[in-house]
């Protein structure tokens, strides 16, 4: 048999007043969302353990199967196998994102979604600014620092604090100060890069800092195999989830074209989880976008990034797998919340449903936050979801 999990990223939400009450995924065209809970089962997960951020990094390891309360280190070091950047004992990996800051405001938590070749300039910049550390260039706004120390500061998110002062969630505890000693020092190199002087006559927001966020030492994790005797794959446009795919030993496959944005190439992502399916058991196919769109606030552009997930993801692999000749069953979920009102990540338990080969549908008609609440599994912890799906 062939399982797939299926996740659009901070796709959950809140009820919303210029949606009549309704979440975006209460309002959203989703055909093929709602047939996966029609012909399927339903319930509520909990993918956030008490005590932990409600980030991507923690809600993803839990839909994975690792219980982060064993596995999770810290955003950063998952990001940087992803990159291939090797973290020996006592090496400390911080998220670096480029981020717009504004009259002491944070305007922007990715600089205007700033393109990887603007970003990569921006680094190679800052490097012989920063002698003796390790930077490393990711992504469009999100890069890679590692340092010595710094484990024990306390770091925020930057899209924890989107139009909000800085000044209270600046780094802080017994190794705070050399990191905003270190954001600081880098301001005046990017304010004068040619890279932010063309953004800003362009009408752009510059990249004129650095946030450090996320750091953790490199974890140690059981291959996917040796949990479910399943050899699969990641996919995804996202270091952080590539990262969790090398740290799992799951068949990390890239797709041209993949932006972890509206953008993406939607097509080649499920083209990729077909062809992976033929030689391997498993595979993780994430998409970006609703989460992004949660974080800038657009409940217009978060509703579209749905409809596009539904038409041009779920649509396409539903039928990709049914002609496909094998039994085949797909977990269907967000990872978190990321509600419009708030601009970042809520601890809410997300809606799943699991459709497929031998699952009994349990009536709920729709795939949303409410319809959710009657399904037939119940309110559930997100750490025994694949399990779940491959023994229902």
């Amino acid at each position: 048999m062939k399982f797939v999990v299926i996740l659009g990223d901070g796709m959950a939400d809140l009820p919303l007043a210029a949606l009549q009450g309704k979440t975006p995924l209460q309002s959203a065209n989703k055909p093929h969302m709602d047939r996966i809970a029609r012909s399927g089962r339903n319930g509520l997960a909990s993918t956030v353990p008490e005590g932990y951020p409600p980030g991507s990094d923690v809600a993803n390891l839990s839909v994975a199967g690792y219980e982060p309360q064993k596995y999770y280190t810290g955003r950063a070091p998952l990001e940087a196998a992803a990159m291939g950047v090797p973290l020996s004992e006592g090496d400390i990996a911080f998220r670096c994102n480029f981020v717009t800051i504004e009259n002491g405001i944070m305007q922007d938590y990715s600089a205007g979604h700033i393109s990887s070749e603007e970003g990569r300039e921006l680094i190679e910049a800052l490097k012989p600014r920063m002698p003796g550390l390790r930077l490393y260039a990711g992504v469009s706004y999100r890069n890679l620092l590692v340092l010595k120390s710094g484990a024990r500061a306390i770091c925020t998110p930057p899209h924890d604090i989107s139009d909000q002062p800085v000044q209270g969630h600046l780094p802080r505890g017994e190794d705070g100060k050399p990191l905003i000693d270190l954001m600081e020092a880098v301001r005046p190199i990017l304010a004068r890069h040619p890279v932010n002087l063309k953004r800003v006559a362009a009408g752009k927001r510059p990249a004129n800092a650095i946030w450090l966020w996320g750091q953790g030492p490199a974890p140690a994790m059981p291959a996917f195999s040796e949990l479910y005797g399943l050899k699969g794959a990641m996919i995804s446009a996202v270091d952080l989830l590539k990262g969790i795919g090398v740290y799992a030993g799951l068949e990390v496959i890239n797709v041209p074209g993949a932006t972890g944005t509206i953008d993406t190439n939607y097509e080649g992502k499920v083209q990729a989880a077909l062809e992976a399916l033929h030689h391997l058991d498993f595979v993780y196919l994430h998409i970006e976008a609703p989460d992004e769109a949660g974080h800038e606030g657009d409940l217009e552009q978060k509703v579209r990034a749905i409809e596009l997930f539904d038409r041009n993801v779920v649509g396409p692999l539903i039928e990709g797998l049914k002609s496909m000749g094998d039994d085949w069953r797909v977990l269907l979920l967000p990872d978190h919340a990321t509600p419009i009102s708030t601009k970042t990540h809520s601890r809410d338990p997300v809606p799943f449903a699991i459709m497929g080969y031998g699952i009994e549908s349990d009536g709920v008609e729709r795939f949303d936050e409410a319809s959710a609440k009657r399904g037939g599994y119940g309110r559930v912890e997100a750490t025994g979801l694949v399990r779940m799906m491959i023994n229902s």
